[in-house]
């Protein structure tokens, strides 16, 4: 997949299909948008995507959004659906003023040579966000582009949002969180050595720091699957700040997994969340903690 950040690269001489969208958390409503470029790779173009660096909710609020996905992680995504480009679009005051229907000739049709493009009823552009679904469908005969306009995606009578989402996400219900990404939740990253008190009790864990801005569930232990390379594994994951060890611990991922024994130190893993097991507790002593992680792992591999 070509990632595309600066403006003066954005010459794409293939012909394209491009889907327009904030693509802040990739939902099943986005799936949809991304299905009618994708379509387009048979016919020979290049199923490219055209979203914005920062999110123009951060852009214009002027402070960060918890993420559903980091950047990382929608890389990934966006490569494993089959995308050929990704542009990210670089929003600051100059490129935010842009004239709408310069955005539409200069940058879609001139730079990026889309032949197709696709976008939700709501899409927004350039200056003030003055550019609209209309005025795509103004200019697609002119400009010689075929243009698909996507309605909002419903489940249970209400629009799927990034917002919906988080609201998800934050409530701890990962049923409906799954059913408004089209996949279960996860958290990737690296291998950490933490305090290795899972070895001391007889679970070891393999521990990931999320990035600060990354939307986390509620603190407590899930059941898991442990994405490492191809190889899936079941596991148990604790989110949270171990308060039983110390008020001051960061926020960690940890995991166990079972009947699992490998050095997995510094290698990239997504650590996938099934459902929630029981919220973060602060124990009396190690003891106590000791038997409840137990009864944990019990508890979660009858939830699979």
């Amino acid at each position: 997949m070509k990632i595309i950040t600066e403006l003066d690269k954005l010459n794409i001489r293939e012909k394209t299909a491009v889907a327009i969208g904030k693509f802040d958390g990739i939902h099943v409503g986005h799936k949809e948008l991304l299905s009618k470029i994708l379509e387009k790779k048979k016919d020979g173009l290049k199923a490219t995507v055209f979203t914005f660096d920062p999110s123009p909710e951060e852009f214009f609020v002027g402070h960060s959004v918890p993420q559903l996905f980091t950047r990382e992680e929608k890389l990934k995504a966006f490569q494993e659906l089959g995308v050929d480009i990704l542009v990210m679009f670089p929003l600051n005051d100059e490129t935010a003023a842009t004239d709408p229907e310069e955005f539409v000739r200069r940058i879609l049709v001139d730079e990026l040579n889309a032949g197709f493009i696709a976008a939700g009823s709501d899409v927004s552009f350039g200056d003030k966000g003055k550019g609209d679904s209309k005025l795509l469908e103004r200019l697609g005969k002119e400009l010689s582009y075929e243009l698909c306009i996507i309605d909002k995606v419903k489940i249970d009578d209400e629009e799927v949002s990034s917002t919906r989402v988080r609201n998800a996400v934050s409530d701890g219900d990962m049923d409906l969180t799954e059913r408004l990404l089209g996949t279960k939740y996860s958290i990737s990253g690296i291998v950490e050595h933490g305090n290795h008190l899972g070895h001391t009790i007889g679970v070891p864990t393999v521990n990931i720091l999320p990035p600060s801005m990354k939307l986390l569930p509620p603190y407590g232990v899930y059941s898991s699957t442990v994405k490492i390379g191809k190889n899936e594994f079941k596991g148990m994951t604790n989110i949270g700040r171990k308060p039983t060890v110390s008020e001051k611990e960061k926020v960690g991922v940890e995991t166990y997994i079972y009947d699992f024994d490998r050095d997995v130190y510094g290698e990239y893993i997504e650590v996938v969340l099934h459902s929630f097991v029981r919220p973060e507790i602060k124990f009396e002593n190690m003891e106590q903690l000791k038997l409840q992680i137990q009864q944990d792992i019990k508890n979660a591999v009858r939830s699979f």
